[in-house]
């Protein structure tokens, strides 16, 4: 055999050895993609289970909703299963879908076990524990009251919390800054502070002249502590090297407060924030029920009245909602005014 036979022969074995070996490949790459892809599609049947479940039983109660729900649950099913196999050509909101499919997955899961569990089997007892098609009614035909509920909430929170974060801030600056004035505030803060906002309940409504007034007065008062603490906390834990650094090159006492001090005691007063954010919803809902003739808390109040429990889960949501996109925002705010800082505590 002549050299040339022999290196073709060499190169054809060679060359069907690699076409082998990619075809022994596929195989083990298909069941790879279907991993990937696996809990989105397994999320996207415990959907579609969802929607039957909705239409193989008739329901125990008189709900109108059953069959949108059902229609709602098999577009979700349908929208996960086109976007998953092209996760990858979808950008954010591919990597956003494969990252959320576990949850996606848990949720049809949940809502499937809720509506057999209430409206077809009643495993639960009724009313305590409404079907998924009662809270979207409460959503559809109770929508104009719950939305003048919503209007009068966030209009008494964003104004108590308002007045409570400046008075916070204030407050905090001058403590920390100035000896004489935490000599003679600091022990006031540490009377005032500690008792919950709510303990002062029969004050605030005797002392101000309306409900409304009152309930402010009571979401100030339990934003300002945390903010005031951080907040001085902050300006106190600046190091004494920035005030030298800055006096050297003539700097003024309004400058060193609001060029230094305040700027880096951010962190803190951000922190503050967040934690007068969460005690604020909770003396809302309290005043809302108490004093104040509109609001989430007002409205469940009246829901709980009637004994209409749909009602006031559907509030529940809403609630929880405004304070977790409140949130959201403060943490937006926080991230673009503290660039340094982002990433390092999240939401």
């Amino acid at each position: 055999m002549s050299m040339s036979s022999t290196a073709s022969r060499t190169a054809e074995l060679a060359q069907s050895a690699d076409e082998g070996a990619i075809l022994a490949a596929r195989p083990l790459a298909l069941p790879a993609s279907l991993w990937a892809s696996g809990p989105a599609i397994f999320a996207s049947l415990a959907w579609i289970g969802f929607g039957l479940s909705c239409l193989l039983w008739e329901d125990l109660g008189d709900w109108s909703r059953t069959h949108e729900l059902a229609i709602a649950a098999f577009v979700i099913a349908a929208g996960i299963l086109v976007a998953a196999p092209n996760a990858l050509r979808l950008g954010r909101f591919g990597k956003g879908l494969q990252l959320r499919a576990p949850w996606l997955l848990a949720l049809g899961l949940f809502f499937t076990l809720w509506e057999v569990a209430t409206a077809k089997f009643a495993w639960l007892p009724l009313p305590f524990f409404p079907p998924p098609q009662a809270i979207i009614e409460v959503y559809t035909d109770d929508l104009p009251k719950l939305l003048v509920s919503v209007w009068a909430s966030v209009k008494l929170q964003l104004g108590g919390y308002a007045i409570g974060a400046a008075a916070g801030f204030l407050t905090g600056v001058s403590i920390g800054w100035s000896r004489s004035v935490g000599y003679w505030v600091h022990p006031i803060l540490r009377f005032i502070g500690p008792l919950p906002a709510t303990a002062w309940l029969p004050f605030a409504f005797f002392t101000f002249p309306s409900s409304w007034s009152a309930s402010t007065f009571l979401i100030a008062l339990a934003t300002a502590f945390p903010v005031t603490v951080l907040t001085w906390s902050g300006v106190a834990s600046v190091s004494n090297a920035y005030y030298d650094v800055a006096r050297t090159l003539g700097a003024k006492p309004s400058f060193l407060v609001l060029k230094v001090a305040i700027p880096a005691a951010l962190p803190h007063v951000f922190v503050g924030l967040f934690m007068g954010l969460g005690s604020s919803f909770a003396v809302l809902v309290v005043a809302e029920m108490i004093g104040v003739k509109a609001g989430l808390g007002w409205y469940l109040q009246w829901a709980q009245g009637w004994a209409a429990y749909a009602n006031m889960y559907a509030a529940l949501i809403v609630m929880s909602l405004l304070c977790s996109g409140a949130i959201t925002l403060l943490f937006k705010t926080r991230d673009r005014l503290l660039v340094w800082q982002k990433g390092v505590v999240k939401w």
